[in-house]
């Protein structure tokens, strides 16, 4: 019987890791291990785990080292400890009851590498937390998929997806250096190098805060710009996304592509928020992305 570890990575979010922890141990197909991340939490997580949820494995890390690095040790973890799968996710997140029975049986009879949920604003029933991309079509609401069942060769990675321990043995773990935004992103892309075989099942359903929140459309949405009042998740937002394009594009679209970042954050700093000191915050940003200077943080942000 295959054997699943959840890997939950939480940071000061005691209160929401609580949740996460309840909807995972009464999962109608429970995983058969939890292990927690801790990133160096300090405010009361690690008491609360000792309290209520003994059953539950701990990594505490020596010091926050983001999303992605929570990530990194957790698989490293789960992987060496001979796991079959891996159910990841944030603290944030709240699978419904049934999430890992309905993925792992789908995964198993479809014989797939990964399969995520479909992932739902926690405050809306009715709309998608994250954007879902169909050609040209961007898709928000959740009545727009009701006649699909699966999305293939997409998935919200660290927000409740299933992948086989294999998988590490193709693409490695996630990079630590990003620090949070965009470590998802670029483990997904190695997934697509390396055809794998993924995608999301629209049956599963994981609540999770929308991230929609963050996205300011230009040109009547033909161009997205996300924008946090957290300049420290906005820095790793904007590097990463730049190092990301550096590094798994080529030729003519790595250029285009590089410029469509350079027109829309310039229309959206200078002519919408009219912040040059903004806009030379995100080309700082930008450039330290394309160098490849990941080792340069600003003010850690707070949350993933």
């Amino acid at each position: 019987m295959d054997r699943v570890c959840a890997v939950i990575v939480t940071y000061n979010r005691k209160e929401l890791l609580r949740g996460c922890l309840q909807a995972v141990l009464s999962q109608t197909r429970p995983p058969d291990h939890v292990l927690v991340v801790d990133n160096a939490s300090t405010d009361g997580t690690r008491e609360m785990l000792q309290e209520e949820f003994p059953q539950v494995e701990v990594l505490r890390l020596p010091e926050n080292q983001g999303g992605a690095g929570g990530f990194h040790e957790g698989m490293k973890r789960a992987y060496e400890q001979g796991f079959d799968w891996l159910w990841l996710m944030d603290d944030d997140a709240l699978p419904s009851a049934d999430c890992l029975e309905k993925l792992l049986k789908y995964a198993l009879e479809m014989r797939l590498d990964g399969i995520a949920p479909l992932v739902i604003d926690a405050q809306d029933p009715n709309k998608l937390s994250f954007s879902v991309q169909q050609g040209f079509r961007r898709i928000l609401g959740v009545t727009e998929l009701k006649e699909v069942e699966f999305i293939a060769d997409f998935m919200n990675l660290f927000n409740g997806a299933l992948l086989r321990s294999s998988v590490i043995n193709e693409v490695g773990l996630p990079r630590k250096e990003l620090f949070v935004r965009g470590d998802e992103v670029d483990f997904l892309l190695r997934m697509r190098k390396s055809k794998l075989r993924f995608g999301t099942l629209t049956a599963a359903k994981l609540l999770h805060p929308s991230g929609l929140t963050e996205e300011f459309p230009l040109l009547g949405r033909r161009m997205v710009v996300v924008y946090t009042p957290n300049w420290g998740k906005n820095y790793y937002q904007y590097r990463n996304r730049v190092f990301l394009i550096r590094e798994h594009k080529t030729g003519i679209s790595k250029w285009l592509t590089l410029s469509l970042e350079f027109i829309r954050h310039t229309l959206f700093f200078l002519l919408l928020r009219r912040s040059f000191k903004e806009w030379r915050r995100w080309l700082s940003a930008a450039l330290d992305g394309y160098k490849g200077r990941l080792g340069c943080q600003p003010e850690p942000p707070q949350g993933r």
